[in-house]
């Protein structure tokens, strides 16, 4: 009997967890302080590769520009702020509000936390995995307009000639991606998901294009 109202308690727990992560995002702040401008700021890294917050960073602007956003240019937004006293990430973050506002005339400031990023090997395979954060927050107020995470994952996959087969792909794997980033094309597929998520991504902004609206 205990046994059976612990399946029963457990059911319960499981169907309220999913009834909240369908909850559409309460876009209340953001159409109250609706954005023109943002600014990006390099993430803060908290993940083991010292890639992270160059190689996330780059793939951002695209699809927050594609959702009807004046973006800044991300180098010249970092450039300036080592220029001015601010040379890591975590300083950046540590900006008061008004000064950004008065440098950049921006109306929002999009604060980037990268978790997880890179690669992870076992003996037979290997998997890509890039995990974040993100905070827009509204310049004058300090208002949070949205915030929003995400995480994805992406695996070599079964070579099909097998342990010898597997074995040789994942050398050749970690050779390949020793030279590149493959992270880097999986953050710009992790952004797209975030960003461009119906019901809990970004709105759309003042100069997404009309025919495009549904």
């Amino acid at each position: 009997m205990k046994r059976h109202f612990f399946q029963i308690g457990m059911l319960s727990a499981l169907l309220a967890f999913a009834g909240c992560a369908t909850q559409p995002y309460d876009y209340t702040n953001f159409r109250a302080h609706p954005p023109r401008s943002i600014v990006v700021l390099p993430p803060l890294n908290n993940s083991t590769e010292v890639k992270a917050t160059y190689g996330y960073l780059t793939t951002v602007t695209q699809p927050v520009a594609e959702q009807g956003f004046y973006v800044f240019p991300v180098a010249e937004v970092d450039e300036l702020m080592k220029q001015n006293g601010l040379p890591t990430p975590g300083e950046m973050h540590q900006a008061p509000l008004n000064k950004i506002g008065e440098v950049f005339g921006a109306d929002a400031v999009l604060y980037l936390t990268v978790n997880q990023y890179g690669q992870v090997y076992q003996v037979l395979s290997s998997t890509t995995i890039v995990t974040a954060q993100a905070r827009l927050v509204d310049v004058k107020t300090g208002t949070l307009l949205w915030g929003g995470n995400v995480s994805i994952a992406q695996g070599s996959g079964d070579s099909g000639g097998g342990i010898i087969g597997a074995l040789i792909t994942a050398a050749v794997t970690q050779v390949i991606n020793s030279a590149g980033d493959p992270a880097h094309d999986l953050s710009a597929t992790a952004n797209r998901q975030m960003f461009r998520n119906d019901g809990h991504g970004l709105l759309h902004g003042p100069y997404f294009p009309k025919d495009k609206e549904k």
